[in-house]
């Protein structure tokens, strides 16, 4: 449904992979199986014992995360398997820094538009900020400013993991970006692009002047189009649009990771974050207008229980409040100061 809404509101046709309900498709055959993982969408092709071996380094905890270690799902009614139980997980969001649009005051929307210098520094401070926290997986926008924001806080981070993207496009894009080092594969965080989590698409006021827009269509108008909830902009999505793709992307991608232990980074936008922050924090309508995110700002989310409790915002590298709020956290800390020094 969120897909066709998007689909309608920017005139495109987009192709979405099908899965059974357990989230991978499994061909048998010749002694073989080929396993196609919810998330990453990871392709294996394994013989039957290797699926056992498989099997065995998917229960591997999640500090041992690799670009090429299988993401699973979390089991569902119909499966046997008990589902595994997870203590916690950190979810950390950010907005992209200032882009050169956010600088020209143009919409920008689906425009795939790159980091000014100073949104590169605000990446740079993100990834400071967020420097003690561990990542396993990380999600983004399918777009660069996006994209860059991740990549620039990771080069911050004190576990050194290197973020890989995942291309699964082709078969050919698969087999050509494997890796064949199985240390290499340790020290590197899977990350997936995802288009349901782009800024909202702004329509006919994308690469529109914001007070040149103002000053033609009236200010009133002009902050319907912006803040209302369920009115887009012409010929583009509203808010209530946006929010029933990034949200149902965060449910049926995101989610399961998190219940499986996984800790997510997702680096996105204005809009598609507010959506899911109005899905974690349980805001109406009226609530989610008015939240305002800034750029280059990382939130701190804890996964607990199947609930989400609201951590704030860390303040730096060196500020210990915010690896307190857990004990896993702390411990993590602990172990990246007793490993780096």
């Amino acid at each position: 449904m969120a897909a066709a809404v998007f689909h309608q509101a920017i005139g495109t046709s987009q192709s979405l992979g099908h899965r059974n309900n357990s989230g991978r498709h499994q061909e048998i055959g010749n002694g073989s199986t080929k396993l196609i993982f919810k998330g990453s969408n990871v392709e294996l092709g394994l013989s039957k014992k290797e699926c056992k071996r498989s099997s065995l380094r998917i229960q591997a905890s999640s500090s041992q995360t690799s670009v090429a270690d299988p993401v699973l799902s979390p089991s569902n009614k119909n499966t046997k398997e008990p589902r595994k139980k997870s203590n916690e997980a950190a979810l950390i969001l950010i907005r992209h820094g200032e882009s050169l649009w956010n600088e020209k005051n143009l919409f920008t929307g689906c425009v795939d538009v790159p980091l000014t210098k100073k949104g590169v520094e605000e990446a740079i401070e993100a990834g400071k900020r967020i420097s003690n926290i561990p990542v396993d997986m990380i999600y983004t926008s399918a777009l660069i400013r996006a994209q860059m924001t991740a990549m620039l806080a990771m080069t911050q981070h004190r576990r050194r993991k290197v973020p890989i993207i995942i291309h699964n496009e082709s078969e050919q894009a698969r087999s050509w970006s494997q890796i064949f080092s199985e240390d290499t594969k340790r020290q590197s965080i899977p990350v997936i692009a995802a288009w349901q989590l782009n800024e909202r698409m702004y329509g006919e006021l994308q690469g529109l002047n914001k007070q040149e827009t103002a000053d033609r269509y009236g200010k009133e108008q002009v902050h319907e189009w912006r803040r209302s909830y369920d009115i887009p902009p012409p010929n583009g999505e509203s808010l209530e649009m946006c929010a029933q793709r990034a949200v149902a992307y965060f449910k049926d991608q995101i989610e399961p990771q998190l219940l499986s232990g996984k800790n997510v980074m997702i680096a996105a936008h204005g809009n598609s974050l507010r959506s899911i922050i109005m899905y974690l924090d349980k805001l109406t309508s009226q609530e989610v207008i008015s939240l305002e995110l800034s750029t280059g700002l990382p939130m701190l989310y804890i996964f607990k229980e199947g609930k989400f409790i609201r951590r704030g915002s860390p303040v730096g590298p060196t500020e210990a409040g915010v690896y307190a709020y857990t004990r896993n956290l702390a411990l993590y800390r602990q172990k990246l100061d007793e490993m780096l020094h």
